[in-house]
Formats: C-alpha cells, structure tokens, sequence
C-alpha cells in the first residue's frame, strides 16, 4: 500500500477539489491509502459523497487553514503543529505516510517541508521539479521557484536530484541532463552555469549522461530528459510556457468560431482539436516534486480542478512507489565518496 497525506485546506478550494481529486486517484491505485487533515466542518461534508474513499482513508481534524496569501513567516507561527499543512507534513516525517500532496500556498509548503522535514546530508537548498510536456513526451525542469540564483555546486546537486527523478517516474536507467544556458557553447553565459558544466562533466556520473548546455527552445522539444537551472529563470520559463498554452488556445477558439466555413472545418477536424487540447491541458502534468527534503512532498497547483489535482497525486504515488527518496540519496552518497581523499592506509 502507498500511503499519502492531504492537506484538505489547501488551494484556492480546498476540500471541494481536493476530496473528489482524491476519489479519481484511488479509482486509478487502489493500493492507495489517505490520511486526510482539514477542518470538520467544511471536509466531512464533501467526504460524505465518496464513500469508497472515506473507507479507505483516515481523517485528523484541524482547526487551522494556511490561506494561500500568507507569507511563509506567519503561516509557520500560526501554523506550526497545528494547521492541516503542517500535519500533513508531519505524517511523512513519523512515517505515517510515504508522500504528502498540498495545494496550498508554496512559499508556506516550502517553508513548512524545511522546517520540519529537514534537507538531505550534503543538499544546501532544495528545489521544485515540474514535469513539462514536450515533442518526445516529457521531461523534468528544476529548480521552477524554490529559491532565486544557485552556484555551481547546488546545480549539481540539482542534475542529480532530477536524475534521480527521472529514474523513479521515467524508469530510466541513465536519463539525459543538460543546463540551460543561453547557448550550446562553452564559452556562453554566466560563470555559475559553466562552472557548473564543468564539475559535472569532470563528476563522471554514474546515475546520469550530461549532454552539456541546452536552450530554452530544447525544453519543449524535449532534448534531454532532464532540464537544470535555477529557480529565477525556471520559474521564468515555466510561467511562459503556460502563458504560451493559453494563448495558443484563445487564438484557435477565436478562429474557429470566426465564420461559418471555419465552424465546420472545426467539426471535420475535431479529433485532432481535442488531441492538441488534450496536449495543452495543464491538469495533465500537475504536480510540482520538492527535492532535496527527507520525505517526498507534491505541491499541486493552487487553481487545480479535482483531475488535475489527482494527476498530482498520481506523481506522488509514482515517486513513493519507485523509491525517490533513497535513490536521490543514494546517488548523493556515491557522489561524495567519490569527492572525499581516502582515509587511513591507502592515503599513504
């Protein structure tokens, strides 16, 4: 059984989308069980239309909410050890539960995943992995908004967490990484970035293939499997990749209504409209990953419907089903052995 905490209080909805989200998940796992924090109140009622998930889930009630317009300082003063987020949190932490989905404020998920889970040995600063549809499939960008600007070291730190991701959700056995840049040149862009080529070129990597500097057109194209950056330009490029996707649909729904030729073009073509709306959906490919915790936490978006927000829960089931945690700090030991001299006789 994977088990997996809920923050019923967070989003722009809360229990009203989070509830049925969870339903949908378990329709798909039925190896699934929750543990469910909210307030009573509000939650009971919804759970009350989805008997099948109220029996195979635990509920905790909690009196606090963080609202999605706290600053992180103030939702852990008033929400540490008591809130809904927080003691979702802390199921992981105890062990009560293998993942934790929210869809609540990030800064205060963030803030609150830190405070009481902990980073890894070795891992400065966390980061949040998005999963991004491309021309091959998918791929993993990191960091989208964890934290602003990164050194050379931390974006190392960062192929390997995403590496290791794309092992648990792709199983793929040496997933391509690359560092975006602002050319595939060597001699391009800041130093951090190609300071960081260089440690991991020289790494020698097991866990990964580093294919060198990516652009930002080889994110969608999907060039490599896994997109590293820092959270300052990736949450840059995810914001404009979502910009673009609705764009796109406003332009296609305005031109299909023009006139009537177009209208029935429309008709003839629906297939391959509802194949490209299906492409541009982003309750597909919901569900931030928080790398770099003792513990694994999914950040949904805060808008989500409930199948979006259940695509969040189903990347959470993957990562707790194929061992995210221990391969990123697997992969992190094998690393830091390989940097630390050698200690006793064979220094000599």
């Amino acid at each position: 059984m994977i088990r997996i905490s809920l923050d019923l209080m967070g989003g722009d909805f809360g229990p009203e989308v989070v509830v049925p989200g969870a339903a949908k998940a378990l329709d798909r796992h039925p190896d699934i069980t929750f543990i469910l924090y909210g307030q009573k109140d509000r939650c009971e009622a919804v759970l009350a239309k989805y008997p099948k998930l109220r029996e195979k889930s635990v509920f905790h009630e909690c009196e606090v909410a963080i609202s999605m317009d706290e600053k992180p300082s103030q939702a852990l003063r008033r929400g540490r050890y008591v809130s809904s987020m927080w003691r979702s949190i802390d199921a992981v932490k105890s062990g009560d539960a293998d993942v934790v989905v929210s869809a609540g404020n990030t800064g205060a998920l963030m803030a609150m995943a830190k405070f009481c889970l902990r980073t890894m040995a070795n891992i400065e600063r966390p980061a949040i992995a998005a999963i991004w549809p491309t021309l091959r499939g998918e791929s993993i960008v990191l960091d989208v908004g964890a934290t602003i600007g990164a050194d050379a070291q931390q974006l190392l730190d960062f192929a390997l967490m995403g590496g290791a991701m794309a092992r648990a959700l792709f199983e793929i056995e040496r997933p391509t990484v690359g560092l975006l840049n602002v050319g595939v040149e060597e001699i391009k862009g800041q130093e951090e970035v190609k300071d960081a080529g260089r440690l991991i070129r020289e790494a020698n990597l097991e866990s990964l293939e580093y294919s060198g500097f990516v652009e930002g057109d080889d994110i969608g194209k999907g060039t490599v499997d896994v997109v590293v950056t820092e959270g300052f330009s990736g949450n840059i490029a995810l914001k404009a990749a979502e910009g673009t996707a609705k764009q796109i649909g406003s332009y296609l729904r305005a031109a299909m209504s023009r006139t009537l030729l177009a209208r029935i073009g429309y008709v003839l073509a629906k297939g391959a409209f509802d194949l490209l709306r299906e492409k541009l959906d982003p309750s597909k490919v919901n569900g931030g990953v928080f790398l770099g915790l003792n513990g694994i936490v999914i950040k949904s978006h805060g808008g989500a419907n409930a199948e979006a927000f259940a695509a969040a829960i189903d990347v959470g089931y993957d990562m707790a089903k194929n061992g995210l945690t221990q391969k990123i700090e697997n992969d992190l030991k094998r690393y830091h052995a390989k940097r630390l001299p050698p200690i006793g006789p064979e220094a000599a």
